[in-house]
């Protein structure tokens, strides 16, 4: 299936528009740049990793246009630290911001990503771009967290990290509200979340084509809670799990999100001449998401926690259809798009992450990373991937674990007493990265749900033994 096609359930009016648009002149040389984010989304949940009992056709063929990462990794397996490291650049735990944001009060000055942390779009705004946020956002609740402050011109959506999808305030947060540039947007105006912000995701492109511009489209597809209108929950009742079958749904509206937003860019003429990154933001939840065959889900260090579908889509500039193996990081959307934009450099602190395209274009056939490092709750948790090895410290638990990914990616054997120098060498390696970092700013409730998890499936197990 094409992800050009016009589906059925565009209007006339807006294939008119696509069809006006297409005859205008060319763009100006200088790429445009859209980051699409899922929430929570599985790894085996799209059709070009896997998913068998739904299909993603529009995410698929945009994986097909360009370079699909098989081991793409986010820097955290939950939400909020996970979207900071991809906005400025730098592992979120150099500025504190390694758990969910917890709103403390009205005027709080702490809970959210460091204001002296430079956003991708204040170096792409400062070069000309036009900036925009569509989505959620949970960055921080107070007014100098938000967007509009952090190089967007442009905000349409919620500052926290869940939404209900039908409303345009969550119960219980007044703060929650879907607003557009700081005003509150009648609730008349809500129709479907994932709808809603691909309509403004597309007006926004209609609106810039004369200009370079940057769109960070950020879903809160397939976060809780399970919704989705009839006309989605239709394609996916074949699934007989009913919460799976939701989950799906919500999937799928994502999906045909995707596609009007490519369709709009090759209607308007500037497909050629725009970057699409596609990742989810970290793992799968564990109890409805499809993460097999990786070992883990959201919130914990195993790959099924922060190895996520990811590609990145640049036609003529970037190979089609490329399976890339080596193991690449959020951090370097940052990089690739800067160096894309000719921009400058973000500010005096060093970015983590690199370049891409010079990896994936041939023309250095190094690996983009020789380490890659996560930590979680000040370091109760940690784990270090160099090379073909990967070391794991459980927060739930004392034990350092190491496994062979490159006979062992799924990470079922530990072989730490079979190779003690190795994992003690990666545990130098997290030691003296970690020396570079600060304690979390704030504390969140989210410690406590990995410690339950744990002890719930060690429970479980207990409890499958015969009786004594």
């Amino acid at each position: 299936m094409s992800i050009c096609t016009v589906s059925r359930s565009s209007t006339r009016r807006e294939f008119l528009r696509y069809a006006a648009l297409a005859a205008l002149p060319a763009p100006a040389a200088r790429p445009n740049i859209i980051v699409i984010l899922a929430d929570d989304l599985g790894y085996s949940d799209l059709g070009f990793t896997g998913c068998r009992d739904f299909e993603t056709p529009h995410i698929d063929a945009l994986a097909a246009s360009g370079v699909r990462f098989s081991n793409g990794y986010v820097t955290h397996p939950y939400c909020s630290p996970s979207r900071a490291a991809i906005l400025t650049g730098r592992y979120q735990q150099r500025f504190g911001h390694e758990t969910n944001p917890e709103r403390v009060s009205d005027d709080d000055s702490i809970v959210g990503t460091a204001t002296d942390e430079v956003f991708l779009s204040d170096v792409l705004r400062k070069a000309g771009y036009r900036t925009a946020a569509i989505g959620k956002w949970h960055l921080g609740d107070a007014p100098h967290f938000l967007p509009q402050r952090r190089g967007f011109d442009e905000f349409f959506g919620f500052s926290g990290g869940g939404h209900n999808y039908y409303t345009a305030a969550d119960k219980g947060n007044a703060r929650n509200q879907v607003t557009r540039n700081g005003v509150p947007v009648p609730p008349a105006k809500i129709s479907y979340l994932t709808d809603d912000f691909t309509d403004e995701a597309v007006a926004f492109i209609g609106r810039n084509r004369r200009n370079p511009f940057f769109l960070y489209l950020a879903y809160n597809a397939v976060h809780s809670p399970n919704q989705a209108p009839q006309k989605y929950l239709d394609r996916t009742e074949h699934i007989e799990y009913g919460a799976r079958s939701v989950y799906a749904a919500m999937a799928v509206a994502m999906d045909d999100g995707v596609g009007r937003v490519i369709r709009m860019l090759e209607e308007s003429g500037l497909r050629g001449n725009t970057l699409v990154f596609f990742l989810s933001d970290n793992g799968g939840r564990r109890d409805i998401a499809g993460n097999q065959p990786l070992r883990g889900h959201k919130g914990v260090l195993y790959d099924g926690g922060v190895r996520v579908p990811f590609l990145l889509s640049w036609p003529g500039k970037l190979p089609k259809g490329k399976a890339y193996e080596q193991p690449v990081s959020s951090l370097d959307i940052f990089p690739t798009a800067m160096a894309a934009a000719g921009a400058g450099p973000s500010s005096g602190k060093a970015l983590d992450g690199v370049d891409l395209v010079p990896f994936l274009n041939g023309a250095n056939r190094y690996p983009p990373h020789e380490t890659l490092y996560w930590r979680v709750l000040g370091g109760q948790g940690w784990a270090v991937r160099q090379g073909r090895y990967k070391a794991v410290k459980r927060a739930a638990t004392d034990k350092l674990q190491l496994f062979d990914m490159s006979v062992d990616g799924n990470e079922r054997h530990d072989i730490a007493s079979q190779k003690p120098e190795t994992a003690a060498e990666l545990k130098r390696l997290y030691e003296r990265w970690n020396a570079q970092l600060i304690a979390p700013k704030w504390t969140d409730s989210h410690g406590k749900n990995v410690m339950n998890e744990y002890n719930e499936v060690m429970d479980a197990r207990r409890k499958a033994l015969p009786p004594k």
